[in-house]
């Protein structure tokens, strides 16, 4: 029979030990450091989930030649509805209701100025000189954004995690010919 050596024993317990607390302590480090860009993502979602709803509102109302009504509820909310042909049997059709992450939501930010839009920061959802919106907005099939007089009018829609000013993103919408632009905030600015 062979007699086993120091060199053929393999790791100590300690050894091993040791190992198992320094991984641990390598990943907790990795998630904590992972935090600001988690949040950082869950703001651009909900800025391109927001400005994919505003552009196939847009897009639809050309194609199928509809008003269609946008609503912003509560503080996560975008609801997106096809108006019926007035004299046509029918109601209006939902298209879509969304809802944003939620650690996400409409919000403002102290510190950060009104976008380079220029279009109001007085509240998260602001259209029309309006916080909230009017009741009614909606593109038209001519892809303008207006109001239920149908009249033109810009607004913004301010997202962000609490919080975090530089989770701030804003999207615009210019009324008279329905472009939508959006903006990433750094906490102090915008930049596009």
């Amino acid at each position: 029979m062979r007699k086993r050596t120091n060199s053929e024993r393999g790791f100590s317990m300690i050894e091993v030990l040791v190992s198992m607390i320094v991984m641990a302590v390598i990943m907790a480090a990795t998630i904590i450091e992972m935090q600001p860009l988690i949040q950082q993502m869950h703001a651009n979602t909900a800025a391109n989930l927001i400005l994919g709803q505003l552009r196939t509102a847009r897009q639809l109302s050309i194609a199928k030649r509809r008003d269609i009504q946008v609503q912003f509820i509560g503080n996560n909310e975008i609801k997106l509805t096809q108006q019926p042909i007035p004299g046509v049997a029918g109601g209006p059709v939902v298209i879509s209701d969304l809802f944003l992450n939620p650690t996400v939501s409409f919000r403002t930010f102290a510190g950060m100025p009104d976008s380079p839009d220029g279009f109001g920061n007085a509240g998260p959802v602001y259209f029309g000189g309006v916080v909230g919106g009017p009741p009614i907005m909606q593109f038209q099939s001519n892809g303008t954004f207006v109001d239920a007089n149908g009249i033109p009018m810009n607004g913004s829609v301010f997202v962000g995690v609490a919080n975090i000013p530089t989770s701030a993103r804003v999207i615009t919408v210019l009324g008279t010919t329905g472009r939508i632009r959006e903006y990433n905030g750094n906490g102090t600015g915008w930049l596009q």
